[in-house]
């Protein structure tokens, strides 16, 4: 210590006005003030960089912030996995509704044939749709569920049908000439439930414009109540199911295309009874939720604390560095005072706090908004879990693993950014040369999940063998495509890849091997030898440098008080 100590006098004399030098009684004061200034700000920092256990060797605290996302994470996850039934419910509710709609108003409809399901015919076109109003008239004798028709007060929902089409139009390919108006006109007609007219006079009704025809669309409202909630002490929600069966004959190819879609709105059942069963676990749930509220704003608040003390530090450190060496600290060392780590634990604090109350309402069915509180819950769950890695880095051989992540990422930042151009270059060029001759290729996505697959090597057969041999010009393009593609990214961009992330790690582990301090704020701090557990980072009146820096601050104003006299 006495060495560091010569070190620091020998820069404040540096620092000192020399044109009216002070007479070594008042000077000696004064360096030692400076110096056990200098000391309480190294300690307070290198105390602000101990891990939890050095911390409570150092001043017998409690590792309360540790203890606690480590309660956070377990009651978090149970409230996820708790979240995650729940919706599993609701999304398979959906999904099976929909394959029953698909069943009950397609005409011969088999499972998984929805892709090829299409009619080619004028007489098929009139079928289908004089099956859909049947089936929906007599949806009360057919479904084995709980469907009901929507009613606005005492009036029931009609059925809309509508077509559109061309304005006018005279087409005639035999002689290669035809006279269309662009714009699209619509024609609808509604059916009643309960007592429909028969389909043959809703049809008679319903002329279709097939030369002009571009698509026909029935929209119907149906309700149900998804009572598998009752079994795990749920209140059922009551569903709005907006069926849209749309006729797609936009390309006027002899094919039109049949698709069912529904649109589902949750909703408060209006008048609810439910005998046999508790709601004390749906209190439980909710008081469980409202605990996790109280922790994530107690996780919350104290990471706030460490967050602004570290930015306090920093301010202190820039300005010991501006008064006794005459520059600022660089960004890459006022950035190590504001951990990373804490931004990410207060970002997921407050999702998770606002996902438990999505969570809070939908249980007492105030909102029904199931996606939102998932992507609310789902990433605030990530980032707790992501934020355990902090304290693993404690640890040296899992520490080289995140200083690697740490260092390396500038570089992987760059890499990718012209990576994805070449990317991005292939993927502009496979869409509009292949897409026609190839579906994975028909759409910028589809192309770009594609390109995604071959790099990480997955379905590469499937994508040579299936593309269509009608033009030669363009499968000996296909090939070269294909082939320059998988090269190139799997044989030197990903390699240069692991090249970086590989001599990242090196680096750190012989800096770490070495020993050698690769910052200033590193070197500033490894003047100070003290142990945490030497006591000298205590809080207490016989340690503390605070309280014997106000004590040479007074015993300086005394001795200058008593020259002067």
């Amino acid at each position: 210590m006495e060495g560091s100590t010569v070190g620091t006098w020998s820069d404040l004399y540096d620092a000192y006005d020399t044109s009216n030098p002070p007479t070594w009684d008042e000077y000696q004061p004064q360096c030692q003030q400076d110096a056990d200034e200098v000391e309480c700000l190294r300690r307070r920092i290198k105390y602000y960089f101990m891990n939890p256990c050095e911390k409570y060797h150092a001043r017998g605290r409690k590792p309360w912030k540790l203890i606690l996302q480590i309660v956070k994470i377990a009651i978090i996850t149970i409230q996820l996995v708790s979240f995650g039934l729940s919706n599993q419910m609701v999304v398979t509710f959906k999904e099976e509704n929909l394959m029953t709609f698909k069943h009950l108003f397609l005409k011969d409809y088999v499972d998984g044939g929805m892709d090829t399901y299409a009619v080619y015919r004028q007489a098929d076109v009139y079928d289908h749709i004089e099956y859909i109003i049947t089936q929906y008239g007599q949806l009360h004798n057919n479904t084995v569920g709980n469907h009901e028709y929507e009613k606005n007060g005492s009036n029931y929902t009609p059925l809309s049908m509508c077509q559109e089409f061309y304005r006018n139009g005279t087409i005639y390919p035999g002689a290669e000439t035809f006279e269309i108006d662009a714009h699209v006109d619509t024609e609808c007609l509604e059916v009643y439930p309960m007592y429909p007219p028969s389909p043959r006079e809703v049809l008679h009704q319903f002329e279709l414009h097939f030369k002009r025809l571009l698509s026909i669309k029935i929209i119907f409202v149906l309700k149900a109540i998804n009572l598998q909630t009752v079994r795990h002490r749920e209140l059922p929600d009551c569903y709005d199911f907006t069926v849209i069966i749309t006729f797609n004959n936009q390309a006027h190819s002899g094919r039109i295309k049949v698709d069912l879609e529904s649109d589902v709105d949750i909703n408060e059942c209006r008048d609810w009874k439910v005998t046999g069963a508790s709601a004390k676990q749906i209190y439980l749930t909710v008081l469980f939720d409202c605990f996790i509220v109280i922790t994530c704003i107690t996780s919350f608040t104290l990471c706030m604390r460490s967050v602004i003390k570290g930015i306090r530090l920093m301010f202190d450190y820039n300005q010991h560095c501006s008064k006794h060496c005459g520059k600022d600290v660089p960004w890459s060392e006022k950035l190590e005072f504001v951990s990373g780590w804490y931004i990410l634990i207060i970002v997921s604090d407050m999702l998770t706090i606002i996902g438990s109350i999505l969570k809070i309402e939908i249980q007492t069915k105030i909102l029904t908004s199931y996606d939102v509180c998932s992507i609310f819950l789902g990433t605030g769950t990530m980032f707790v879990w992501i934020g355990v890695i902090r304290y693993m880095g404690y640890f040296k051989k899992y520490n080289i693993l995140l200083l690697t992540l740490r260092a390396a990422f500038p570089n992987v930042i760059r890499f990718i950014c012209c990576a994805g151009i070449i990317y991005l270059s292939y993927c502009f060029c496979g869409w509009i040369v292949l897409g026609p001759y190839h579906e994975k290729f028909r759409t910028l996505n589809t192309v770009s999940e594609c390109l995604f697959s071959l790099i990480n090597g997955d379905d590469m057969f499937p994508t040579f063998k299936n593309m269509k041999q009608k033009s030669s010009l363009v499968w000996i393009f296909s090939r070269v495509y294909l082939y320059t593609f998988v090269s190139l990214f799997i044989y030197m961009i990903l390699s240069l890849f692991i090249t970086i992330i590989t001599d990242t790690y090196d680096t750190i582990k012989q800096q770490q091997q070495s020993g050698v301090p690769i910052s200033e704020l590193q070197k500033f701090l490894s003047v100070c030898k003290d142990l945490p557990n030497s006591g000298v980072y205590r809080l207490d009146k016989n340690n503390s440098c605070f309280f014997n820096c106000c004590i040479n601050r007074g015993r300086e104003q005394q001795e200058r008080l008593t020259s002067e006299a």
